[in-house]
């Protein structure tokens, strides 16, 4: 993912100064068509097209990435979405990172996307 949020990068700042902030316990992750360090992922499909963040695990000692697939299946088209993003909660929540797919994912009637496993990479740098 190409970006940590303003939110991840707070969160991570106090976490190095034994602030002890609350650290998410899990992970999601959702496709849209754009992203801010300010905002995360913009442009998330709505739910009535069948779209839900799926949970997501990584593992790895310093890149960390995604252990398994992650299937985003639609009843309906939902266009081209370019994005990816992550959050600590499967609606709402906060986003901590986001960055656009390798390749645009279109969608013009119900569907499914996958992000392959180890495809999705989180570092900060």
């Amino acid at each position: 993912m190409a970006s940590l949020t303003d939110y991840a990068k707070n969160l991570l700042a106090r976490a190095l100064v034994g602030r002890q902030p609350s650290l998410p316990v899990a992970a999601w992750a959702g496709l849209g068509t754009g992203g801010t360090d300010a905002a995360g992922l913009s442009g998330e499909p709505a739910a009535a097209s069948g779209y839900a963040r799926q949970p997501v695990t990584f593992t790895g000692s310093g890149a960390q990435r995604n252990t398994a697939p992650l299937r985003f299946a639609f009843t309906t088209g939902v266009g081209t979405l370019t994005h990816v993003g992550l959050y600590d909660a499967v609606a709402g929540g906060n986003a901590l990172a986001w960055g656009t797919l390798g390749t645009p994912a279109t969608l013009s009637a119900a569907g499914t996307i996958t992000v392959p496993a180890e495809s999705l990479t989180v570092l900060a740098d």
